[in-house]
């Protein structure tokens, strides 16, 4: 039981720390750095939902990373396009 809850609270702890770090994120010019910022509370929500469910937990985490990377990557080329320096 103790098992779950480690990864229960790490979940909740990545999640709400990757979401700070995505808020602060816009401020960064790095764009790895910026998809780092993304995928930390994505692995977060991964984690919180593995307590219930493996099944759950894998198609969340592709499901959010690749949403993610559609998005940064549509960004990242519309702020290439406007001439704005990453």
């Amino acid at each position: 039981m103790i098992e779950t809850q480690i990864w229960f609270y790490t979940g909740c702890i990545l999640l709400v720390g990757g979401t700070l770090a995505t808020v602060a994120g816009p401020g960064v010019k790095d764009p790895i750095i910026r998809t780092l910022n993304t995928e930390i509370p994505t692995i977060g929500l991964s984690l919180i939902l593995l307590t219930y469910n493996h099944t759950l937990a894998l198609l969340t985490f592709i499901a959010a990373s690749a949403i993610i990377t559609m998005i940064l990557l549509r960004v990242i080329v519309r702020m290439e396009e406007m001439g704005a320096q990453l």
